[in-house]
């Protein structure tokens, strides 16, 4: 998919949750940072050197401002499949080699960063229909399964299994009641 339809696929996931046009576009902070994530990652994937580099910069001075005003980093490099939700802006932070699949939710003060050491060392990997709750970490060399809700104020450092639900500090498997409904 290209920049344009990914934005879109954005766009109607924003949408499915309520508001119009308007107030999406112009006073959801989420949305913004979805705007400024997928066209920055286009020029990042750009393969002329040369005009990537100068357009970068454009792209880091943009995305220095949607951090400032937000709350919200998503650096170029990250890789964020189709139908990204942001729930509420502020404290928002994404590593740059971290991967999130498709029709992914994350929710305010949500951290997906790098933790470990040695062969643990590493970023998460998150895969399709995700529902990260509010004030979540999410950190170290794991892979977060298909269909999984993770509850607020959890930090999760292991492998989840598909379909679980997981809160707590470090976070546990309550059950298998996966994401649906909350996607």
């Amino acid at each position: 998919m290209n920049c344009l339809s990914l934005l879109f696929t954005d766009y109607k996931k924003y949408k499915k949750y309520g508001g119009n046009f308007i107030t999406i576009v112009f006073f959801t902070q989420g949305f913004w940072a979805c705007i400024q994530y997928r066209f920055a990652h286009s020029v990042y994937k750009l393969p002329i050197p040369l005009l990537k580099q100068i357009i970068q910069i454009l792209c880091l001075i943009w995305q220095k401002g949607i951090e400032i005003s937000t709350g919200i980093s998503i650096p170029a490099s990250v890789k964020i499949g189709h139908s990204f939700y942001i729930g509420h802006f502020g404290g928002i932070i994404i590593n740059a080699k971290a991967c999130i699949g498709d029709n992914c939710n994350i929710s305010q003060g949500v951290t997906i960063g790098v933790s470990g050491q040695g062969k643990k060392r590493g970023v998460p990997k998150i895969k399709n229909n995700v529902y990260v709750g509010a004030n979540t970490v999410i950190a170290g060399n794991i892979i977060i399964e298909d269909n999984v809700l993770i509850g607020a104020c959890s930090l999760v450092n292991k492998n989840v299994a598909a379909n679980s639900v997981m809160v707590g500090v470090p976070a546990i498997k309550i059950s298998e009641k996966s994401s649906e409904g909350y996607i």
